[in-house]
């Protein structure tokens, strides 16, 4: 992963048994995408979880988004 990720999350075998977490935190990364998931707002996360800016977690959005395309099949 490029070093742009390492502003975004990180894993730790000695914290959260690994979790990826967002830096700074101990919000596992798998939350966001778990209200996301659920039909809550991005807001409503960031709400629940201050310790998460929202430049984290759109960030981490778009660290998804560039995985998937990656992954897209090409025409």
């Amino acid at each position: 992963m490029s070093s742009d990720t390492n502003n975004v999350f990180h894993s730790d075998p000695q914290r959260l048994g690994g979790t990826p977490v967002f830096v700074g935190t101990r919000v596992p990364i798998k939350n966001l995408f778990d209200y996301l998931a659920a039909g809550d707002s991005l807001e409503e996360f960031l709400s629940d979880f201050p310790s998460v800016s929202k430049e984290q977690a759109v960030a981490m959005l778009e660290l998804a988004q560039t995985i998937v395309a990656e992954h897209a099949p090409t025409s």
